[in-house]
Parts: structure tokens; C-alpha cells; sequence
């Protein structure tokens, strides 16, 4: 017998079928971590299935050392994922198979915990003698004793036992045979302590029509809803019906910060059915969790967009909660898009997939209106009260008025008024730190990274400076290197600067900031937003983070400073993105029985997409996004592809990126009007880690031959000191 095994070796020379000879003593399947000779040295491989025969000669065969674990660690339907991965996003199939096991298991590096728990011997006529022959100065073994047969003779955590009996008496009775210790297995609980109070909701029309339809057929359903409308309460009336099926579900969100309430209500509602997966876990929670779920002990998965490799099995449902964000697309290796691997798993279990948003993607919405997936509609709030009303103000009048402030007088006066109110208010920018960048005013002079071509941010509090792509820190500038002058200036208005005005302004209230810089640590998610929660009055001042989700009943306000960072990026998505960005925070405000409102600045007030948002009219909006996309033919009438060519040396790179322009010019002569953009160039940031960085962009109509001819080209253009990574429809280009 032999095991088609890959090795977990990230090297594209040895990505490929190693046969192995299977040893009789051995138990492998396919799906087990083994051990093996690769070369001089032991690595551990992936099994991906057996046969018979090999077409490797005697001599050259080698035998699989020892099994890792005799547990199928990789399902059959992962193993079949992993396959419809590589074929259609072209990746190493190690890099996939380390998607579905964690290092904490694969590296071997994390075990059970196992705590000392103590009960008493089951021998009673034992225990009664013992106790009977007791002298009467043995009063502290005594009391132990009577401990655990008044407790009907309970198992406890020996630390615990020891809090409240003699430690001495404890270890006597131990040694006596009287109390047995034993090591049980204890999980590593993430988001310990979560209140659960779940209260019973009666579903509206259109949530209860929405619950019906996606429980009627195995389909992709588009959950298309205002924010505030419910579809967390459709999500748990699909799972409950899902799970009196015996069927299991996974339910994912954009970002970790919202897990914490997610969990709460899915706790509630669910209590230990619940597993949870996202990349702030610690090594032991992670472990833990992924056990739980291959064991069958959990039948709801909630997580990241990670959770979709959870090794759950029968599926029912499959949810995907804000469905548009950007972070349900992985543009670091390995690249992929969470909604495609979501779709294979729908097929492989016969189950509905799930996608709900209040501003869809123009994709998503798209194939609804083509029949490609179903349309549910949930255009009210669940409590029948109007959105918030939003205010656009004109930052340009404000600026010719004398404010230079990055608050204008309108935003000012309600938030006074929702302090005074003992309300809560959330101000949203679009950028972390103290400011973006730093500049000498004498001699213009503005410092980047040493490793990467990119300006570095401020973060006054730190007194550093601080690359957002490679992590490297400087000293914060007290006066230029080049010419000397103290004169230095600090460009665009971060989350940090915001605090520290606001803090200035309003001295007594209690002001939280919710960004990277902020949440790195564990739990920092969680307790940010419980403290907001707790507090009142309360300002939360964030990132995009804070923009989804959360539902907070005093808030009822929400800011927007300067929406238009996101407007004039160079993305044919940049309106789409501002659009939902600004739909998603606005959402925040209103959401219990108090009536909220939003302040919207701009130094554009005229721009279309204010208009339409201001009035929460997607419909329009995607009418008028649509139309302009199918007359410049960009997707979903066409597909963009981003070869990003990377190299430690300049010339390699930029040798690579002509020789497969080259190839790619002849491609285009084959398929004519097919492809409608090819060209290429340095990357707007040339350099990130020290690697140079070019790139060849093609925009092409949706034709498989093209993006398989493309793979081909890639691959004979890779080398040693070159790699080039392929993204469809990249997120951004820079």
C-alpha cells in the first residue's frame, strides 16, 4: 500500500505527489499528518489519499516513519476543497492544507490542558471505615470528607479544594486511597464570562418570509437588508430549524471585533453548541476550539473569515454576515475569495448559503437581479423606527468660515447636546495614528521606510514613527535630518488626534478609540466595547472596525469626519466602497427606542453618492454603478487580473515582469477583443519588506481560457529569486 502524501515544505519545486510505502503497523487514512524521510532530513507530510501501486522505482521508495495522528485531521470534503482551491486560484497545495490545520495542531506545538481534579473513592464500606477509624484530632481530614458525601461525592479542581480545606489533610488522604486524583481534560474557553439572556422575538412579515424561503430549497440567497432590520434573529430562526434537522452550520462575520457580541447572542440562544475561530485566539483556545469542532462536540461554527476551513461536517447552513466587506477576501498568500470557498461547501452539502448586508455587493446584487442568487428583501427596521436622518455639511464652507478644526459647528452643537443628554456617539475616520505622514516645512523633506517605499504615520502618544506595512518603528522627529529646521508638519487627521482634541474639549467624558494601534492585544476587542457600552455620557472614535455590526442602544449619534477618504481612491470600486462605508456607520445611530442622526462631512458636497446615501436609496445607487460598469465593461462584466512580480533584487524583477509582459502581448494577439486593458509597471509602492515590487495589470471578459492560459505563463515565468503571485479582481493595486 502506498499514501499520495505532500509534504509541508513551502517550496514551489517540491509542491507536488510524493508516493510513500505504508508500513503494516501502521493505521493511515487519508486526511492524517505522518512523518516521513524527505531528502537528509524528517518533515511531517499531509496524506491526501492511497492506492495500491507506484510508478517510483524500488530503489527510490521510501516508508512513512509514524502517524502524527490517527485521526482524520483533513475530512474528505476539505481534501476535495483543497483540489478545487489549486485549480482555480493556482496555489502551492501546501499552502491550502496549512488553511485547514492550524499550526497549533500541525506544529504539534500546543496539547490538551489537563488540570488535577479530585473525588472521592466509590468504595463506600472503604470511606466509612477510614472515617470511622479517624482520631478525634483528625478534625481537618474529617471535614473533607463530609465534604464530598454531602456533595454527592462531586469531582473539583484540586486548586479549589485546596482554597478551602488543608492542603496536608488533602495529600493524606490522597496517599490513604480515601480521595482519588486524576488528570481531566479541561478546554480553553475563549470570551469566558459571556452574559447570556436571550429573549424570545417574534419575527416581522418580511424576516418570517425571508426564514421560509431560504428553508424551502438548497440555494444562494441574498439577505438584503437595512441596517437595523433583524437579519441576526433570521440567522438564528434558519440555525434553529437547521439544527433540529441534526444538521450543523457555519456563521461568519467581517471583523473579530464584532465576535464578542455575536457570541453573546449565539451563547444565549445556543449555549455550548457554539465554537468560535477567528485569529485572536491564543494557541490553546484555537487548538481547543478546532478539537470541539472535529469531534462533533460543536454544531455552530462563528468566526472569521477562517471559520470556512472549520473541519465541520453536515451541513445545513452556511452565513456570511456583511457580505460586502473587503476582508472576506484574502490578498496576502494564499489568495482567495471566502465567498467561492463558501460556495463549493454549499454544493458539496446540499445547503443554503446565506449572504445578508444592507449594502450588497454590486457583485452579489448583481447576480440576485440575474437569478443567479435569490433576493430576500428586509426593507424596514425590526423596531419600525426610521433610519437616522443624515446631514451633509460642506467642510469647505467651514474651512472659509475659520474652522480649522476637524469638527464642523453642526457636529459640534449635537454632540454637546447628546452629552448633555447622557447619550452616546460614535465618530468615524477612516485612518488611524496621529496623522498620516510628517513634513519638514523648510526643506519639504518627509520620512519613509527604510524597508518599504511608503511614508511613515505618526503616533504621537508612542513618540513613534511607524510603517503600516512592515511594522518597523522610528523615533519620533523633534527637528529634520536633512536640513535641520524644527519646523515640521503634520498632514491628515488620524483616530489618535481625534481623541486628544476631543479630550481637550470634553474633559469629564469618557473617550475610546477602537483602531489597530488599539485592539492588538487579546480581548482588547471586547473590552473597548463593553467599556463603551457601560459608559454614558460615551464618545467612540474609530476605524472601519467600528463601522458594522455593533449595536449600541444610546448611540445616537454618529460623525463622520471626512468621508471622502475612501471617494477619490484609485479603485473602480472607490463610490461602491464609500457608499457602504458610509451606509454601515450611519447605521450605528438609532437602533433602540431613541431617535438618531448623523453628521456627514465633506468637502464634495455635491457628489452623487451623498445624495443617494443621505436618502439610503442602494437601489439608485447601484442602478447608476451598474449601468457606468457594463458601459466601461468592468467586472462583473469583465474580470481584472493583478500579477504582482516580487524579487529581493530590483533587476530580477523587473526582468521577470518583461519577459512574462511579453508573453502576455502574444496572449493578447491570440484572443483578440477578449482582452481589453494589458500593461505594466512598478508598483505604485515599489518596495514592501524589502522586496521590490512590479506588477501587470489585465482587464479581460469573463473567459476561463484566458485566466488558465495566464496560470501557465505564470508558471514558467517563476524562478528561484522572482515570485509572482496571481489576484482576480484585486482588492487594491497598489
Amino acid at each position: 500500500m502506498f499514501a499520495e502524501v505532500i509534504v509541508d515544505v513551502v517550496n514551489k519545486e517540491v509542491d507536488k505527489i510524493f508516493d510513500y510505502i505504508v508500513p503494516q503497523n501502521l493505521n493511515v487514512i487519508a486526511g492524517t499528518m505522518v512523518l516521513l524521510p524527505f531528502g537528509n532530513r524528517t518533515v511531517e507530510g499531509f496524506v491526501l489519499s492511497l492506492k495500491e501501486s507506484s510508478l517510483v522505482p524500488k530503489e527510490k521508495q521510501k516508508s512513512i516513519i509514524s502517524v502524527i495522528s490517527e485521526k482524520q485531521l483533513i475530512t474528505t470534503e476539505m481534501l476535495q476543497l483543497a483540489k478545487y482551491m489549486k485549480n482555480v486560484y493556482h496555489l502551492k497545495m501546501v499552502d491550502i492544507l496549512r488553511l485547514m490545520l492550524p499550526s497549533q495542531i500541525r506544529l504539534g506545538k500546543v496539547k490538551d490542558l489537563t488540570i488535577k481534579n479530585i473525588k472521592i473513592n466509590n468504595d463506600f464500606n472503604f470511606v466509612n471505615n477510614y472515617l470511622n477509624t479517624l482520631k478525634a484530632n483528625a478534625k481537618k481530614q474529617k471535614e473533607i470528607i463530609e465534604f464530598f458525601i454531602n456533595n454527592d461525592k462531586i469531582s473539583i479542581k484540586k486548586s479549589d479544594l485546596a482554597e478551602s480545606f488543608s492542603k496536608s489533610a488533602i495529600e493524606t488522604l490522597i496517599k490513604e486511597n480515601v480521595l482519588i486524583q486524576e488528570n481531566v481534560k479541561q478546554n480553553r474557553e475563549p470570551l469566558k464570562n459571556i452574559e447570556s439572556n436571550y429573549k424570545s422575538v417574534v419575527l416581522n412579515e418580511y424576516q418570517q418570509n425571508a426564514v421560509n424561503k431560504i428553508l424551502e430549497k438548497p440555494k444562494t440567497y441574498l439577505l438584503h437588508g437595512v441596517t437595523g432590520s433583524g437579519k441576526t434573529e433570521v440567522y438564528m430562526n434558519v440555525i434553529n430549524n437547521v439544527l433540529k434537522q441534526n444538521k450543523n452550520v457555519i456563521m461568519l462575520v467581517p471583523e473579530i471585533g464584532l465576535t464578542p457580541q455575536v457570541m453573546r447572542q449565539f451563547k444565549a440562544r445556543f449555549g455550548n453548541l457554539v465554537a468560535l475561530i477567528h485569529s485572536g485566539l491564543s494557541d490553546g483556545e484555537k487548538f481547543d476550539e478546532w478539537f470541539k469542532i472535529l469531534n462533533k462536540e460543536s454544531r455552530i461554527v462563528v468566526g472569521a473569515r477562517s471559520a470556512i476551513f472549520s473541519p465541520i461536517e453536515n451541513l445545513g447552513a452556511i452565513i456570511i454576515d456583511e457580505e460586502h466587506d473587503n476582508s472576506y477576501i484574502s490578498d496576502s498568500n494564499p489568495r482567495y475569495s471566502t465567498h467561492e470557498v463558501a460556495e463549493f461547501r454549499k454544493n458539496y452539502n446540499i445547503c443554503p448559503l446565506i449572504l445578508g448586508s444592507a449594502t450588497p455587493n454590486i457583485d452579489s446584487y448583481f447576480k440576485a437581479k440575474n437569478n443567479e442568487y435569490e433576493l430576500l428583501e428586509l426593507p424596514k427596521r425590526a423596531n419600525n423606527k426610521e433610519l437616522p436622518k443624515i446631514q451633509i455639511v460642506d467642510m469647505c464652507k467651514e474651512f472659509r468660515g475659520g474652522n480649522t478644526t476637524p469638527f464642523s459647528e453642526d457636529l459640534m452643537e449635537k454632540l454637546n447636546q447628546t452629552i448633555a443628554n447622557n447619550n452616546q456617539c460614535i465618530l468615524f475616520i477612516n485612518r488611524r495614528g496621529f496623522s498620516s505622514f510628517v513634513m519638514c516645512q523648510n526643506c519639504g523633506y518627509i520620512p519613509k521606510c527604510t524597508s518599504c517605499d511608503v511614508s511613515l504615520s505618526v503616533h504621537k502618544d508612542e513618540h513613534q514613527l511607524k510603517c503600516h506595512y512592515c511594522g518597523k518603528k522610528f523615533k519620533l522627529l523633534t527637528k529634520c535630518p536633512m536640513c535641520g529646521s524644527e519646523h515640521l508638519k503634520y498632514g491628515g487627521v488620524g483616530t489618535q488626534q481625534v481623541v486628544n482634541l476631543l479630550k481637550e474639549k470634553f474633559p469629564n467624558v469618557s473617550i475610546f478609540r477602537m483602531d489597530n494601534d488599539t485592539t492588538k492585544t487579546k480581548d482588547s476587542h471586547a473590552k473597548i466595547l463593553s467599556d463603551f457600552e457601560k459608559s454614558k455620557p460615551a464618545i467612540l472614535v474609530g476605524t472601519q472596525m467600528i463601522a458594522k455590526g455593533h449595536d449600541f442602544p444610546y448611540v445616537t449619534l454618529v460623525g463622520i469626519l471626512d468621508a471622502d477618504l475612501s471617494l477619490f481612491m484609485n479603485d473602480y470600486r472607490s463610490t461602491e466602497k464609500t457608499f457602504q462605508l458610509i451606509t454601515q456607520v450611519a447605521g450605528r445611530a438609532g437602533r433602540s427606542d431613541k431617535t438618531g442622526e448623523v453628521v456627514l462631512q465633506t468637502y464634495f458636497p455635491k457628489h452623487y453618492v451623498y445624495n443617494l446615501v443621505a436618502n439610503y436609496d442602494y437601489i439608485r445607487f447601484y442602478e447608476k454603478e451598474i449601468n457606468l460598469r457594463q458601459t466601461t465593461l468592468f467586472p462583473p462584466f469583465s474580470k481584472i487580473v493583478r500579477l504582482l512580480i516580487t524579487s529581493e533584487k530590483e533587476d530580477d524583477a523587473k526582468n521577470a515582469t518583461h519577459n512574462l509582459f511579453l508573453n502576455l502581448k502574444e496572449l493578447r494577439m491570440h484572443f483578440k477583443e477578449d482582452v481589453y486593458f494589458l500593461e505594466a509597471m512598478k508598483s505604485p509602492i515599489g518596495r514592501i519588506k524589502n522586496k521590490y515590487r512590479f506588477q501587470i495589470v489585465l482587464r479581460f471578459a469573463n473567459n476561463n481560457d484566458i485566466i488558465n492560459e495566464i496560470f501557465n505563463l505564470v508558471d514558467r515565468n517563476q524562478s528561484k529569486s522572482v515570485t509572482i503571485f496571481v489576484e482576480t479582481n484585486p482588492l487594491s493595486l497598489s
